[in-house]
């Protein structure tokens, strides 16, 4: 699956990942490969890649949006720093 996290400044992140964790309005879920098509409100948290079994790196996000369309995931987020 392709990920892309983008602020209106700059883009943080963007290449091929086993998943991404993100801290919905309603709680955490996780997205993985060939996930259905969906868009969801985000709440302010950590956003987890998972690029592989060992390797991961996290976001902490203010709020924004995901968008997941023909395995591609799209985060759209204010006020974000690598951790």
């Amino acid at each position: 699956m392709t990920l892309e996290i983008l602020t209106p400044e700059k883009r943080l992140y963007s290449g091929d990942v086993y998943g991404v964790q993100l801290p919905g309005i309603d709680g955490k879920f996780e997205v993985l490969n060939r996930h259905a098509p969906i868009v969801s409100a985000l709440g302010k948290g950590t956003v987890k890649v998972i690029k592989d079994k060992n390797t991961t790196s996290n976001f902490r996000i203010e709020s924004g949006f995901i968008e997941v369309l023909n395995n591609k995931a799209t985060v759209l987020v204010e006020g974000a720093t690598e951790l």
